[in-house]
């Protein structure tokens, strides 16, 4: 049984997750001159944007970990 390519760029879930997580890191969704309350000094958009950049950075770990299949890549010569 030939062994299914995992190429994630082909997935549309793993494109949905990322136009949302780089629509939350992009403080568009913000009134002007929102920047209360602040938690510990910082505006809370400053967390939420925060959050949504260790959001981003936990979702390409885990699709290159887990949905990138990188011995196909070694054997069609794309490895060095």
């Amino acid at each position: 049984m030939a062994r299914q390519s995992k190429e994630p760029i082909k997935r549309p879930i793993v494109w949905i997750v990322f136009i949302a997580v780089f629509a939350l890191i992009n403080p568009w969704y913000f009134t002007d001159g929102a920047y209360t309350p602040l938690i510990w000094g910082v505006p809370y958009w400053a967390w939420i944007i925060l959050a949504a950049s260790l959001a981003l950075s936990v979702f390409v770990t885990w699709v290159v970990c887990c949905h990138w299949d990188m011995q196909t890549d070694e054997q069609d010569g794309g490895g060095d």
